[in-house]
């Protein structure tokens, strides 16, 4: 039962990825109280185990780099990527909102952003499309400015990276160390960077670590409260149809309500961890063991807002990622794996059957496309020789690094001296595996690839070798093999709660649910069915979040709360 006692708060928040930081956040900076729920007991959600990048278009950042970008120029481009799948006013409010809302934090916060220099759009041939790319990321941040338990309880990356800082720039670079001056040049930066802070008594983190970090701060320096541990069950209503004005909790064992005056801004994430509504909404086969989203993600707020009346959309689509699954079943993104040259993914015919180089949210759709066809496309396979394992980063591995014994033991990584040994090992059909590596090879050798076009692209080749005259082509032929069986994981859900251009959660009949926003994963995606650019998921998250919170500070006075 609801008493006088209830937490009473302006803006509750549930949630604390990007999206819900940002909402605290902003609603602090307009001198709302905010709280962030958290379920499980670590805070940074999806974000914290991400790249940390956005895709901004038109940021000051764009224009102190001379690649100065228009709002008009990219309306073309999501026009030409997501089409009709949105309203235009979403997407207006994406590109009107949050340049704003990136300004606002770099001016009055400790969120800092900087430019990737060359990271293209997905799809940079489009109309409105950058091959300079429109994204940004988290500059590098130091642990140690959190207080104790921030830092003991932020979501930490399971990525490779052996204690070392290392931004997205960096990781282009140093996947060809051995290849380009540039490389060579990044892996004495990132060690000189990490002897830096080791004199200095900094704990640098960076990618998606460095965001959550540096929004942490930012919201404890601004007076608002986070709770770990405590589930939401469900949202408080005035009456049956009426406003949303708290949330019901367990908090130590304790069920509580927590009373929102302003609103409830729902960013708990989508429902990749959830089994039962992957395979109720998404194409299948589908597993929640491929997903690289965080433990908490089993989509509860779809169940509030059912309870409410709101409406859904794009339920049946995943921020696609094809991954490999690694020794106690942790996935591994293949994002510069599927550029680098010597390499082929073949499905259990052993044939080629799409640009290997793709966009990673491209490619899950053609293993699922090719998979419909009634071809045994999931998993696939990732083919590879001798040549590529010596010249490029592969599953986490430096060039040359040999495959750990364990991995080879675990079937992780499949090891033959011949072509048709691997074959046997895969379960796929010699004679068709030769055959696809001998097309394969020729089109290499003189740097086309007729079939799928790889490295045609300009995205194709960021992470290609740029001393070849093909940056994503080189004959596959140098004993021994390796390989690798790719399933068709994701970095979260795109489907829920239907929102509008203020992040209001609507009903069926296009009406706002008044008290209700929602943002991230939560809801449906202003990217419709698609995935623009590098941070496509992040950038709009931070943005509705924002655009939640300033909705709800313009509708009524700051209650005192904060």
């Amino acid at each position: 039962m609801d008493t006088a006692s209830d937490p009473t708060y302006d803006v509750v928040v549930v949630g604390s990825g990007a999206a819900g930081l940002t909402a605290a956040i902003a609603a602090r900076l307009r001198g709302l109280s905010a709280l962030v729920l958290e379920k499980t007991d670590r805070y940074g959600g999806t974000t914290a185990l991400s790249g940390g990048t956005i895709w901004m278009p038109a940021t000051f950042h764009l224009d102190a780099a001379r690649h100065a970008d228009t709002p008009e120029k990219a309306r073309a481009y999501l026009d030409a990527t997501v089409g009709d799948r949105v309203p235009g006013a979403r997407k207006d409010a994406y590109l009107t909102h949050g340049p704003r809302m990136v300004r606002e934090l770099h001016r009055r916060t400790a969120v800092r952003f900087v430019h990737c220099p060359g990271y293209p759009d997905y799809y940079p041939e489009l109309p409105g499309g950058s091959a300079h790319g429109r994204s940004i990321e988290a500059r590098i941040a130091d642990l140690n400015r959190l207080a104790p338990d921030a830092r003991r309880t932020l979501r930490r990356s399971p990525l490779p990276l052996h204690g070392l800082a290392v931004t997205s720039r960096d990781f282009h670079d140093l996947n060809m160390a051995g290849r380009t001056w540039a490389g060579r040049r990044a892996a004495v930066r990132v060690g000189a960077r990490a002897l830096g802070a080791l004199l200095a008594g900094r704990r640098q983190v960076s990618l998606g670590e460095a965001l959550v970090a540096r929004m942490r701060f930012s919201l404890d320096a601004l007076g608002g409260d986070l709770w770990l541990s405590t589930p939401v069950t469900g949202l408080v209503q005035e009456r049956e149809g009426g406003r949303v004005t708290g949330v019901r909790a367990v908090r130590g064992g304790r069920r509580i309500t927590v009373r929102a005056t302003g609103g409830v801004i729902l960013a708990s994430g989508g429902f990749s961890r959830d089994q039962a509504l992957r395979e109720k909404h998404l194409p299948s086969p589908t597993s929640a063991a491929w997903s690289s989203a965080p433990e908490g993600q089993t989509g509860d707020a779809l169940a509030w807002g059912a309870a409410v009346g709101a409406a859904f959309d794009v339920m049946d689509k995943v921020w696609g990622a094809p991954s490999a699954l690694l020794p106690g079943g942790r996935p591994y993104l293949l994002v510069a794996d599927r550029g680098i040259p010597g390499m082929v993914v073949v499905d259990g015919s052993g044939a080629r059957y799409t640009n290997e180089a793709a966009p990673y949210h491209a490619f899950v759709d053609a293993m699922y496309a090719h998979h419909r066809s009634g071809a045994a496309a999931v998993p696939s396979w990732m083919v590879l020789d001798a040549r590529s394992r010596s010249r490029y980063l592969f599953l986490g591995l430096l060039p040359g690094q040999p495959v750990p014994a364990r991995w080879l033991a675990d079937g992780c990584v499949r090891k033959a001296d011949t072509l048709d040994r691997l074959a046997a090992d895969l379960g796929v059909p010699a004679e068709r595996l030769r055959a696809t590596v001998h097309r394969f090879n020729e089109g290499a050798r003189v740097a086309h690839d007729e079939d799928f076009h790889r490295g045609e692209s300009v995205y194709d080749r960021y992470y290609g070798d740029p001393t070849l005259p093909n940056p994503n082509l080189a004959p596959l032929e140098k004993p021994p093999f390796y390989a690798t069986a790719v399933h068709p994981g994701d970095l979260g859900t795109k489907g829920g709660l239907v929102t509008d251009d203020r992040a209001r959660v609507l009903r069926e009949d296009g009406t706002a649910i008044d008290g209700l926003y929602a943002s991230g994963n939560v809801s449906a995606s202003v990217m419709g069915a698609t995935y623009p650019g590098p941070g496509a998921t992040i950038g709009p998250a931070m943005t509705f979040g924002w655009i939640a919170a300033t909705d709800i500070a313009a509708a009524a006075a700051p209650a005192g709360h904060g």
